[in-house]
């Protein structure tokens, strides 16, 4: 058989040859072992050892077997390598409605090229049992778009079967296409046997009855007869004669072959075709990554480095390139395309031809390639090669006209009557722009099979054909008759293709109808004029194509993926006026405006292509309910969706909870804070979450939920199985609330991040949550701050800290918890080694609570994070706290701001920073240490490799602690942000801060707002900066220095520093 495999470069075929059964005794044995007789066949074979089941044993014969299947599928050393990307596929529960009814295109982009998060089987347990107590899958579908790779997936595991590294149950593969099958009307399970196994030199491969075969049949879209499983009568004679879809059907439902397994690829929308329940195994082909696209595009360009680097560059830069390039034969197609063009920039001179931004435009640069791109550039173009384009535009013209009605009927396979009843020449299919739209594969029927290198060449020729014959073609083209009212002139027939793909439910004319209106572009027309195309041909209706397009975006209640295309070509044609107008109106925050149908449209299509939306669409102050119900197919795929501040009523979540209930639901983290969101909405969407699988992350803060809405979460907890973090923040879910989240954290164990501050949670809830976190194996952030916890509740979650081992963050922020509170917490964190951050900021901790703090930190080695900010510290605890500083081995970050930290403090710190070697962040603001606490600070700074950030504002710092600040900074290397903001250095001290920065290269951040400098002090800071060249941002605020004098040291600023973001 002579096959073309998508990885192969056009105009290349591969010779293989087909292997099968010889002898009647050998095919009958084998049809009687597949019909479940194999008990019968071992008898027989033990009565009769002379015969060929006998003679031969099965060790001898698979070697055979392999051999033919191993010579089938060629020696590409790609295949059967453990990288390689088909190696593990995505275990899926079934099509989702975007799969069945949407065009391959639609569903790569609608998904923004991501696929769905999924549990991933190894290709060597893709036929094995998923557990101990299941069985091994009859029936398995692989499901990819078109070009993903399924037919190469079904040669890389026949060649890795064939090398016993995969489906070491099988003891034979029978691989089959559904293009071998189109050649037959009728055929009977026996004949299926003996048509596939006739060519081999052996008399029998027919396995023991224990053994098991595996029956590949690739490419169900390719089947010619769609299969009709409620219509097929039964058949479980392997002799009786029936049509193929009968047979298949049959084969598939048990009732021929019910002992074997069988395989089965297809592109999404026919997979539908087979009921679900007669699937025991569904697999998806994911498409290739970021990184596997740059590996793909290198393997096109070996040796050429510099044209890799552009055409990656290219594809990066191109959202809609890059979305598609994750199937990886529009990758080496597109690779194809602008590999040629930067070819011919090179060739013609000519850097500034313009690079491809549409989807035609780049399948113009790929049918240049295929004339071989002489004289294409060139004014003059010579005798012979004006010969040779109308040779071929003839030729496309005959292979568009098959292809455009291959279109309509949903037929992507010909064979040579199809050829020859469309007047293609066979002759001329082997020249090089044939190779290059074509592939051409031998049937086991010893006929021919025809088939464009991709579905989207198909539809790009077709719509070639369908340009060029409207102006001349009276009748509707999508009749064949010819019985329709009489249809004159260009527009006229681009309307009637518009309505008909827009009609569409299954969306197959969306990509013609895109490059039908890409064709009108200027710059198209520029490319193709005199090979494909007529120059300027048709030219003057694009604007009126343009209103043709608008026309069709009805205000319908939803934004469908029709409506979307009609923007797509909008693009393709070049008119982006709307598509630009609401983008920039995201940009500027004035989106609320924008309610129209043709709005939400464009709204809609930007969700797939605009970076604005990537990673996170953000729809915050901008969405009625309206507007919201329109976007909410459209909404099903943003990975990140922001609906903040939008006064959401409960209404509105009964509509998002239908989306997140959705089997093609995407969305992986939602925020819907500040909204009206109450009982009623939190109940809806608690609802959906017993069914998502997809959402991680949902943000409730500042909405009215109650503890009837927080029961219906946490009961929905109990189930879900994929939220990680959930916020309540600012709600009023009280101790009841809590007391149901606590309960649903008890079995649950993926939730990782739980918001509860500001919900009037009070002793009881507090305790329900300790108890709670006694059990939960899970929880590693739990935010309480801002409720009446008090100590009796701190020393409730002092118990179970002792307990737990998973939580990492506690904040307690103002929860009126004192000194004996803290004194429990301290002991149990001197035992427990997870807890990583704490906060305690605006509580009632004095010295005397210091001291255990100081035991503790001396004690424990995982506290990282400790915030202490407004408390009652005052000196004598600061102290006490320095002295743990001293000696602790781990903690990074320090707030003690407004604690009544004086100088005796800050000189205890700064010995404590001479010793320490972790704190990387010390904050002393708002307490007066003063120059001398400044200039302890400072001495440290001098010795101290590892702090980075300092926050010293309004601490009452005069010059002189600047001064000291400034000598420090000559020889410190690892301080990399300093505030002083609200101090009063003056112009002294900013003279020594600048004389500082002459020298010093670490520091990235300086705040000197609000330090009376005067004109003078900001002159020597702004004078200073050309000889640093590692500051990135200051702030001179609020220093009385004028107008025109901020002015001119602005400039002065940007002029000795452009790397360096000043504000003044």
């Amino acid at each position: 058989m002579r096959r073309r495999y998508s990885h192969d470069p056009p105009g290349s075929f591969r010779e293989t040859k087909v292997f099968g059964f010889r002898g009647e005794y050998g095919c009958k044995a084998l049809v009687d072992l597949l019909a479940g007789k194999g008990s019968q066949l071992l008898q027989v074979r033990d009565k009769m050892p002379d015969s060929p089941l006998g003679s031969q044993s099965n060790e001898s014969r698979i070697p055979k077997h392999s051999e033919a299947l191993l010579s089938r599928v060629g020696n590409d050393p790609e295949l059967g390598s453990p990288s390689h990307r088909l190696a593990s596929l995505m275990l899926v529960e079934g099509l989702t409605d975007l799969q069945l009814k949407e065009h391959d295109f639609t569903q790569v982009e609608a998904t923004r090229g991501v696929w769905h998060p999924a549990r991933v089987i190894t290709l060597d347990r893709l036929f094995l049992p998923l557990s101990r107590v299941s069985i091994p899958p009859r029936v398995s579908l692989t499901i990819g778009v078109a070009g993903v790779g399924k037919t190469t997936l079904v040669r890389h595991f026949v060649h890795c079967w064939a090398r016993g590294q995969v489906g070491k149950g099988f003891s034979r593969v029978l691989p089959l296409t559904f293009r071998d099958l189109n050649t037959y009307e009728k055929l009977s399970a026996d004949r299926l046997i003996q048509s596939i196994f006739s060519s081999i030199g052996e008399a029998s491969l027919v396995a023991t009855a224990p053994d098991r075969v595996l029956l590949v049949l690739d490419g169900l879209d390719e089947c010619k007869t769609p299969l009709e499983f409620s219509n097929t009568m039964a058949c479980s004679d392997p002799k009786k004669e029936i049509q193929v879809d009968h047979l298949i059907t049959n084969i598939i439902r048990g009732n021929l072959f019910p002992e074997i397994s069988v395989w089965i690829t297809s592109r999404p929308s026919a997979a539908g075709q087979i009921p679900g329940g007669l699937v025991d195994r569904m697999t998806e082909i994911r498409g290739l990554t970021e990184e596997e696209i740059k590996v793909c595009l290198e393997q096109m360009f070996p040796e050429e480095q510099n044209l890799l680097g552009q055409v990656l560059s290219q594809v990066q830069a191109n959202r809609a390139l890059y979305l598609m390039c994750t199937v990886p034969a529009f990758c080496r197609l597109t690779g194809l395309a602008l590999g040629h063009l930067y070819r011919t920039r090179l060739a013609v001179q000519d850097i500034e031809l313009p690079l491809p931004q549409t989807l035609c435009e780049l399948y113009s640069w790929y049918f240049r390639m295929a004339l071989g791109g002489e004289g294409q550039d060139k004014e003059k173009v010579s005798p012979r090669i004006k010969q040779v384009t109308q040779g071929a535009r003839k030729m496309v013209g005959t292979l568009g006209r098959l292809a455009f009605h291959g279109l309509v009927k949903k037929k992507y396979v010909f064979y040579e009557q199809d050829m020859k009843a469309f007047g293609v020449d066979l002759a001329l299919l082997q020249n090089t722009l044939c190779s290059c739209l074509l592939q051409r594969e031998e049937t086991l029927a010893s006929s021919v099979a025809y088939c464009f290198i991709h579905l989207s060449l198909q539809e790009f020729v077709a719509a070639t054909y369908y340009y060029s014959a409207s102006k001349r073609a009276i009748f509707d083209l999508f009749t064949e008759s010819g019985m329709s009212w009489p249809r004159l002139g260009f527009l006229a027939h681009f309307r009637c293709a518009a309505q008909r793909a827009t009609q569409a439910k299954d969306g197959r004319l969306d990509v013609f109808l895109r490059f039908l209106s890409g064709l009108l572009s200027p710059r198209v027309n520029t490319l193709l004029a005199g090979s494909l195309l007529s120059q300027g041909e048709h030219q003057s209706y694009r604007d009126q194509v343009a209103e043709v397009l608008q026309g069709f975006l009805h205000p319908d209640a939803a934004v469908c993926a029709r409506a979307i295309n009609v923007l797509y070509c909008l693009s393709e044609l070049r008119h982006t006026e709307l598509a630009c107008s609401v983008e920039e109106a995201m940009r500027s925050g004035t989106l609320a405006g924008m309610t129209s149908p043709s709005h939400r449209t464009a709204l809609a299509y930007l969700l797939q292509m605009s970076d604005i939306c990537s990673p996170e669409a953000d729809f915050s102050l901008c969405l009625s309910q309206h507007v919201l119900q329109s976007l909410l197919p459209q909404l099903l795929y943003c990975q990140s969706l922001r609906l903040d501040n939008n006064q959401f009523q409960d209404p509105v979540m009964e509509l998002l909870g239908s989306v997140l209930s959705g089997k093609d639901c995407r969305i992986r983290k939602i925020s819907l804070a500040e909204n009206q969101i109450g009982n009623k909405g939190a109940k809806a969407l608690a609802r959906s979450l017993l069914v998502n699988r997809s959402l991680i992350t949902l943000d409730l803060r500042s909405n009215s939920i109650g503890p009837p809405g927080a029961k219906a979460l946490a009961d929905a907890l109990k189930i879900n199985r994929t939220l990680t973090s959930l916020s309540l923040q600012s709600n009023v879910i009280k101790d009841d609330g809590v007391m149901c989240v606590a309960e649903a954290l008890v079995s649950n164990q993926t939730i990782s991040m739980l918001q509860l501050q500001k919900n009037l949670i009070g002793l009881i809830g507090a305790q329900q949550m300790a108890d709670a976190l006694k059990q939960n194996r899970s929880l590693k952030a739990l935010m309480f701050s801002s409720n009446t916890i008090g100590d009796r509740g701190a020393i409730a979650l002092a118990e179970a800290l002792k307990v737990n081992q998973i939580l990492e963050n506690l904040d307690l922020q103002s929860n009126s918890i004192s000194d004996m509170g803290v004194t429990v917490l301290m002991r149990a964190l001197c035992s427990n080694q997870t807890l990583s951050s704490l906060n305690l900021r605006e509580n009632s901790i004095s010295p005397e609570g210091a001291q255990a703090l100081t035991q503790a930190l001396c004690r424990n080695n995982t506290l990282k994070h400790l915030d202490l900010t407004a408390n009652l510290l005052h000196d004598r605890g600061a102290q006490a706290i320095a002295v743990a500083v001293g000696e602790n081995h781990s903690l990074t970050h320090l707030h003690l701001q407004w604690n009544f930290i004086q100088a005796g403090a800050a000189r205890a710190l700064g010995q404590a920073l001479q010793l320490n070697r972790t704190l990387t962040t010390l904050d002393l603001q708002e307490n007066a240490i003063g120059d001398e606490g400044a200039s302890s600070v400072a001495g440290a700074l001098k010795v101290n490799t590892t702090l980075i950030a300092l926050y010293l504002q309004v601490a009452s710092i005069g010059s002189q602690g600047a001064q000291a600040l400034g000598e420090a900074l000559t020889v410190n290397r690892t301080l990399e942000i300093l505030d002083l903001r609200g101090n009063d250095v003056g112009a002294a001290g900013a003279k020594a801060l600048a004389n500082a920065l002459k020298l010093n290269s670490s520091l990235r951040r300086l705040n000197l707002q609000e330090n009376s400098l005067g004109m003078d002090g900001a002159i020597f800071v702004a004078s200073a900066l050309s000889e640093n060249h590692g500051l990135h941002h200051i702030n001179l605020q609020g220093n009385p220095i004028g107008e025109s004098a901020a002015r001119m040291i602005s400039e002065a600023i940007k002029t000795n520093a452009p790397t360096c973001t000043v504000e003044i």
